[in-house]
Formats: structure tokens, C-alpha cells, sequence
């Protein structure tokens, strides 16, 4: 009876131990993942011409999540955008499915030796910091992303290496308005981009990301919307060890 007793005693402290041991590395990675979590989004829009354009209207998406939430329309709102030129105007329109950007151009001239293999191109951009962790596995859901979001589809990863399994590649389409006056023979682009980061130290650095991006370009003149092309990857990086998100219901994609 005692050899049962010292057994299962013995067996209890085993077992009370790696208790006590999983719940102190389970609280170490929870206190090390949330004290050294830093999110961050990085946000581009670039509109590039090779030829004269003037009495310039645009309406560009910027990135927001289903509920309307933007890392980059405080921004716009307090005029901290960089590269924006003294003579250009930006506005936000809530549209009740997205949030888009006026910029109103009175004439954009690029200057000497521009060409339709070298365009003269403006960036306007931002850098923000997140409060809290970000969505990389499911941003359409999530996360910001340039919407509406429509045609959303599976597709192959950019560049030639093979992407670890967790990684997924998707296209989709958006819409962009655009209305100059320009030769017959002009060629206008315009691309926007955003990077939302997640980086955090648990026993070495770590990060996982997401990155998309619209993009349109157009022949001679135009008045009115364009289809653009969109590019959305995700899941790249390290896995998150401690948040996991919830979708959230909002406005549609």
C-alpha cells in the first residue's frame, strides 16, 4: 500500500511540476510577446505621367478594414502626409463602402528628359504605428486593405522563390477615378501600397507581415473610373504566439 501511495505521489509532484513549468513558459512568452509587440504600417501612393497634364481630379481608395478604421486617414486629416506638392489638394470622401482620396492637381508638368520609359512620378507617403497587434493571416477581414475589394482570388506569389506554406497570394480589383486633360499620346499610372508589420522578441527577434497594392494605368485622357489591379499577400513571416484575431463584422469588402 505505501509503494502506491510513494507512486502516486510521486507521479502527482511529476505531473504538478510540469504544470507549474508549462504555465511559467506560457506567462514568460505572453509578458516577452506583448511588452516588445510593435505594429506598424507603411502607406505609398505614387501617380507617375510622362506628359503634360492639367485640371487634374483624382479619387484614390486608401486602405481601411470592414469597419471603416484607417491607419492613414488621421494623417491625410492633419496634413502629415510627405511629398505632397505645395499646389496639390487632398481630401477624404466616405463613400459608405470605402474611404477614398481627392487629390486635385491644377496642372502637373514633368520636367525635361521625361519619357514613357522614364515617367516623372510623385510619392506621397506614411509611416504609423499600431496600438496593437496586426492581422497578417487574414487582412481582408481584419486589417486595412484598399476597398472595395472585389474578384478575390488566389494566385501565384511574386518573385521566384517558393513561399513557406503559410503564405497565400491573392488578386483581386478596385476602382480608381480619374479625370486631366492630357495629349493623345500621354501615359498616366497610379499605384498605392501598404505594409502592415508585426515585430516582437521572444528568445530573438521575430515578424510576420502583410503587404498590398493597387495599381492602374491609363492611356491619353480620362474622366472617369478605371478598374484597378490588386495584389495581396499575407501571411508572411513568423506565426503570432499569442493573438489570435477575430473576424469582425462591419462593412462589406
Amino acid at each position: 500500500m505505501d509503494r502506491i501511495i510513494k507512486i502516486t505521489l510521486a507521479v502527482f509532484i511529476i505531473i504538478l511540476v510540469t504544470f507549474v513549468a508549462l504555465a511559467g513558459y506560457s506567462a514568460y512568452v505572453e509578458n516577452a510577446y506583448r511588452t516588445s509587440l510593435a505594429g506598424s504600417y507603411s502607406y505609398t501612393c505614387t501617380i507617375a505621367t510622362d506628359s503634360p497634364l492639367s485640371n487634374v481630379t483624382l479619387f484614390i481608395p486608401v486602405p481601411e478594414d470592414r469597419n471603416g478604421n484607417s491607419p492613414v486617414i488621421s494623417q491625410y486629416s492633419a496634413q502629415e502626409i510627405t511629398g505632397v506638392p505645395d499646389t496639390w489638394t487632398t481630401t477624404l470622401y466616405d463613400t459608405g463602402k470605402s474611404t477614398l482620396v481627392r487629390i486635385t492637381i491644377p496642372s502637373l508638368v514633368p520636367p525635361a528628359g521625361t519619357s514613357h520609359a522614364h515617367p516623372y512620378a510623385v510619392t506621397l507617403s506614411t509611416n504609423i504605428s499600431s496600438q496593437t497587434a496586426i492581422d497578417t493571416r487574414n487582412p481582408v477581414e481584419n486589417s486595412p486593405v484598399f476597398r472595395p475589394v472585389t474578384d478575390l482570388a488566389l494566385t501565384g506569389c511574386r518573385g521566384n522563390e517558393t513561399p513557406p506554406d503559410h503564405r497565400q497570394c491573392y488578386s483581386y480589383q478596385s476602382s480608381v477615378y480619374a479625370d486631366y486633360r492630357s495629349g493623345p499620346n500621354a501615359s498616366v499610372s497610379i499605384t498605392s501600397t501598404l505594409l502592415g508589420m508585426n515585430r516582437w522578441d521572444i528568445f530573438g527577434p521575430r515578424e510576420n507581415e502583410y503587404d498590398t497594392d493597387i495599381y492602374v494605368l491609363m492611356p491619353g485622357e480620362n474622366h472617369g473610373w478605371a478598374t484597378a489591379r490588386g495584389y495581396l499577400e499575407q501571411g508572411l513571416g513568423s506565426d503570432d504566439p499569442v493573438m489570435q484575431p477575430v473576424a469582425r463584422s462591419g462593412r462589406s469588402s
